[in-house]
């Protein structure tokens, strides 16, 4: 494995993640006190918080937490489910334990730079299937049987995506399962926005459920707004590859924080309550940003995400969207994600594009300070 290149969104982030007054590119949901998720524990799960000690606990995850993460699948149980510091780590493993160095995989661009990066570390080649914006970012199935070949081990999709907030169809997304299944292929499927779907029939089944070779990777982070706790897992019935894994968290974690385990054991319990609580702020935001959007058309194209709280909207300006996301964050704060840093060495990603995130509270703050840089702007250029 060679070295890893900069991961140039995390690099960013950084820099301006907690110094930016308004972060309006957030990729999580709005996240909860202590209080508000301990008001949420059971009896039992209380008992277990207020008499927990500090010690090591299970590399595959404590007892309790697979139970709960084993409820949220169809036809899964603990022993289908490994616990990670988060989802990077559970990618990381994933990634070392499904490739060689002569295997080849897919994957959808744009993505998030981990899920390309590492695979083209490892395996002797990666072919990159496009999600177009002029299709609404869905995935073709055409694409990814003529990206096939002989050594192919490894398809790699994220719905709903980051950082286009698409989600494929159906059928599309059964058929990818199908054609995996009959190649002897895994199918990575990146589920973390799993829950934010706009509307809810477009919720994707999940891999880990559809055939053997499914593995779905999810984490606290994103749809459940509680990055803080650095709990994630995969989940797949293919305990040797799990195994595999297991080995390689030997190297990195080793186990998961034991207090984050109960909170995460607490959440997952009360999961209806906290994805709806989410789905509602991120629909109430959407209807503020698509009206912020409206009002500089112009400036900004925009189509509402399929789900997740990211959206990639389009910006229009001559200036070009680079120095518009500088100047937005250097002068007026307001810290957006432009398209060169989900750049991809696979296939182009549009480069007018930026990430705009709406999962978290007060956004009003951020669109007033963006309205402001774009109206003190305009006022500049005709004086």
């Amino acid at each position: 494995m060679t070295t890893l290149p900069a991961f140039r969104l995390e690099t960013h982030f950084s820099r301006w993640e907690f110094t930016a007054r308004h972060h309006m590119t957030a990729s999580d949901s709005e996240t909860m006190t202590m209080a508000e998720l301990l008001s949420l524990a059971d009896d039992a799960d209380r008992e277990a918080w207020e008499q927990l000690t500090l010690g090591y606990t299970e590399t595959y995850g404590a007892a309790a937490l697979r139970r709960a993460i084993a409820a949220t699948y169809d036809g899964l149980d603990d022993g289908d489910i490994l616990c990670f510091a988060g989802a990077e780590e559970g990618l990381y493993c994933a990634m070392l334990a499904l490739l060689g160095p002569d295997d080849h995989a897919i994957v959808t661009v744009p993505n998030y730079q981990s899920m390309e990066t590492l695979p083209a570390t490892i395996a002797a080649s990666v072919t990159g299937v496009p999600l177009r914006p002029e299709n609404h970012w869905q995935l073709d199935i055409a694409d990814v049987r003529a990206a096939l070949k002989p050594n192919t081990r490894l398809v790699a999709v994220n719905f709903p995506n980051n950082p286009t907030g698409a989600i494929a169809d159906q059928a599309t997304f059964r058929a990818l399962a199908d054609l995996c299944a009959e190649r002897g292929i895994h199918l990575f499927s990146d589920e973390v926005y799993r829950g934010l779907e706009r509307v809810p029939g477009r919720r994707l089944p999940q891999a880990a459920e559809l055939f053997e070779r499914g593995v779905s990777l999810n984490v606290m982070s994103k749809a459940y707004g509680l990055p803080g706790l650095r709990i994630g897992w995969i989940a797949c019935r293919d305990h040797a590859l799990l195994q595999r894994m297991e080995g390689m968290k030997h190297y990195l974690s080793i186990c998961n924080s034991r207090p984050s385990e109960v909170l995460a054991t607490i959440a997952l319990k009360s999961r209806a309550l906290i994805l709806d609580r989410n789905l509602a702020l991120c629909a109430a935001n959407l209807a503020k940003l698509q009206a912020f959007f409206a009002e500089f058309p112009d400036l900004y194209e925009w189509r509402a995400p399929d789900g997740g709280c990211v959206g990639f909207a389009r910006y229009l300006g001559a200036d070009g969207v680079e120095e518009h996301c500088r100047r937005l964050v250097e002068e007026s704060g307001v810290l957006l994600l432009p398209s060169s840093l989900f750049a991809s060495d696979l296939l182009p990603v549009a480069a007018d594009r930026f990430r705009v995130g709406f999962g978290r509270k007060n956004i009003e703050a951020g669109l007033d300070a963006w309205r402001s840089h774009l109206r003190d702007g305009a006022a500049r250029r005709s004086a």
